[in-house]
């Protein structure tokens, strides 16, 4: 793979502020993931602004620890039209490293109550030696896919969402 982005498009049944206010509430997280290694909101507090730190609790049948936590840092947030966050690693001090991937949602108004939503992976910043021990994207083409339709079912759960499910990337 030569790009280092994932990228998966999805029209949803509900306005750009709604899919917004799911996206910024951190306890819609588990819900919205799709690969399952979201568990819960360590922090419930609505996301408010760039530079906002948030916790999740994690599991990943092949971390070391099993269940861990990560903490997020908000670096964009731009209501109702695009929201994303670096993951980082929590350190025996208390401090966060991040690796250098981000996830960043964008999205469009389609019409009153329909938006499309861009969820985008990248990886550009990973340092070599953290590329050393993980492989990038470090989840299978499903993922992004499934965490679209689980946040249009989270956001608009009586309507769904309509076709326009791709990777693209």
């Amino acid at each position: 793979m030569t790009e280092e982005n994932v990228k998966a498009v999805l029209t949803v049944a509900a306005s750009t502020a709604d899919v917004f206010a799911v996206l910024a509430d951190p306890a819609t997280h588990a819900a919205i993931d799709g690969t399952g290694w979201v568990q819960d909101a360590a922090d419930r507090a609505p996301l408010a602004g760039v530079g906002q730190i948030f916790h999740m609790d994690m599991y990943h049948p092949n971390h070391p620890d099993g269940m861990y936590r990560v903490g997020n840092k908000v670096h964009v947030f731009d209501p109702p039209h695009a929201i994303g966050w670096f993951t980082g690693e929590i350190q025996a001090d208390g401090s966060l490293e991040f690796g250098g991937w981000f996830w960043r949602y964008d999205l469009v108004p389609v019409g009153p109550s329909t938006s499309e939503v861009t969820l985008t992976y990248d990886w550009t910043a990973v340092p070599a030696h953290i590329r050393e021990y993980l492989h990038f994207p470090p989840f299978g083409p499903e993922h992004l896919p499934n965490s679209l339709r689980h946040l249009a079912g989270v956001a608009a759960p009586a309507s769904g969402a309509t076709a326009a499910v791709g990777d693209h990337g």
